[in-house]
């Protein structure tokens, strides 16, 4: 058995493909381990959602914020953009299905007997593993309620709160989650959250940001697998941060991680 960890797909399904023939991915015994942001931007997010729902428990998936935003233009909150490629899948007689599927998909994955957990931007540094468990399993359990559209898509576009207390309660809790859980990059030197810089450490030039992983976190030890920024493009990969967006969606190339061997496998987009 082999547990591979893939970065951002973003409906780049030939690209993955091409990636599972080169590790010889077989379901009937490996597990197949997404960063989430499995649609959006790339060809073919209708396949992507295809193979991952048929993966059953050979898949394993974290939501990312594209995925979320799916969410939301599905129940018709937000106006789908022509740049996320996404008419197929919803014209789709399978969109309801996949989406019900989707929907059901946790924020934070783990992997502990070899102390690994994945999320789709990582972990706040305020935040141990049990918290960050904690709390992303209260999100999944809003989203799967019947009443999600409006208790959590229809709250979750803001910023605030943008620091962590855990005297945070009611939906300011959840949306805390969510933000840090799916689009965290950079933080102020008090913990807050930056959602204005998408570049490189080596290209932001405000002196008050620093990666969230650079500060010293309560979830050392853990093996911590994350995707969403793609301008890494793996910088800051040590024995505990993998950072494995790799912006294939860009023209650049997806990142396969062999857990079992500490191997990476790549494969060039194809547009």
């Amino acid at each position: 058995m082999a547990n591979y960890f893939v970065g951002d797909i973003q409906g780049c399904f030939n690209e993955l493909r091409l990636l599972l023939d080169k590790v010889s991915f077989n379901p009937s015994k490996d597990v197949l381990w997404a960063v989430g942001d499995l649609v959006a931007r790339g060809p073919d997010s209708l396949a992507t959602l295809r193979f991952f729902e048929s993966l059953d428990n050979a898949g394993r998936v974290v939501l990312g914020n594209h995925d979320l935003n799916l969410l939301s233009v599905h129940a018709g909150i937000r106006r789908v953009k022509n740049s996320d490629k996404l008419s197929k899948l919803l014209a789709s007689k399978e969109s309801n299905r996949l989406i019900h599927w989707l929907r059901q998909q946790p924020l934070l994955q783990e992997l502990p007997e070899h102390n690994v957990v994945m999320t789709h931007a990582g972990i706040p540094p305020q935040w141990d593993i049990a918290t960050a468990r904690t709390e992303a399993a209260a999100v999944s359990a809003a989203l799967q309620q019947p009443d999600y559209v409006e208790e959590i898509l229809q709250k979750m576009y803001t910023n605030t709160p943008e620091g962590w207390h855990a005297q945070l309660s009611g939906f300011p809790r959840l949306r805390y989650c969510i933000n840090a859980l799916t689009r965290m990059r950079y933080l102020y030197a008090d913990g807050q959250l930056d959602f204005a810089c998408k570049l490189p450490p080596a290209q932001c030039n405000n002196d008050e940001l620093k990666p969230w992983y650079e500060f010293p976190a309560q979830s050392a030890g853990t093996i911590k697998v994350f995707g969403h920024w793609a301008a890494l493009m793996g910088q800051g990969r040590s024995p505990e941060i993998l950072p494995l967006d790799t912006g294939c969606c860009w023209g650049e190339f997806m990142t396969l991680w062999h857990l079992e061997s500490n191997q990476f496998v790549t494969q060039d987009a194809l547009q």
